[in-house]
């Protein structure tokens, strides 16, 4: 994690990776499954073995499908708003206990930055939510952008560890 900021409303984490930045856009998109974190933290299925999928272009979705013991089900995590390789990618984000009229935006940029690429997630709209919903655990302002920012910290290392094995000679 190359930066963090935290205001309340949004959390704002960067990463540098060694790629360019339409291998980081295809990176990010493309291979999602493969370097979001596992489990209960980051994913729906939780412990499940699960899938996590974007549909490329404006209205597709981010999703997760996995397996119950009533079958499969999948989650609408949120649509694209913003979809343009290889600067730019936004989408809504919902939780699995928000409500339909409450969601959150996260934007991505992706920025030469010598060699490599900087990645940047902004994850705002948190004040649509009330100070006691689930997501929160209990924290209100910059304890709970503080909060995101480490959740975005985390996942943003998995996706810098990702791009560094798959560059890395045998």
């Amino acid at each position: 994690m190359s930066g963090a900021t935290s205001a309340g409303d949004a959390a704002c984490v960067s990463v540098r990776v060694e790629v360019s930045p339409e291998d980081a856009f295809a990176v990010f998109t493309e291979e999602i499954d493969a370097w979001w974190k596992r489990g209960p933290e980051f994913r729906v299925a939780g412990k499940r073995r699960g899938v996590l999928a974007f549909e490329p272009g404006v209205e597709g979705r981010l999703f997760e499908t996995f397996e119950t013991a009533s079958g499969s089900r999948t989650h609408e995590v949120g649509r694209i708003t913003a979809w343009q390789p290889p600067s730019l990618l936004a989408f809504e984000w919902r939780g699995v206990n928000f409500k339909p009229h409450e969601l959150t935006r996260v934007e991505v940029r992706f920025e030469k930055a010598g060699e490599g690429t900087l990645v940047t997630v902004r994850h705002s709209g948190w004040s649509v939510l009330p100070s006691d919903h689930p997501v929160r655990h209990g924290l209100v302002g910059a304890e709970f952008s503080r909060m995101m920012g480490l959740h975005w910290g985390k996942l943003l290392t998995g996706l810098r560890e990702y791009v560094d094995d798959a560059r890395s000679p045998p």
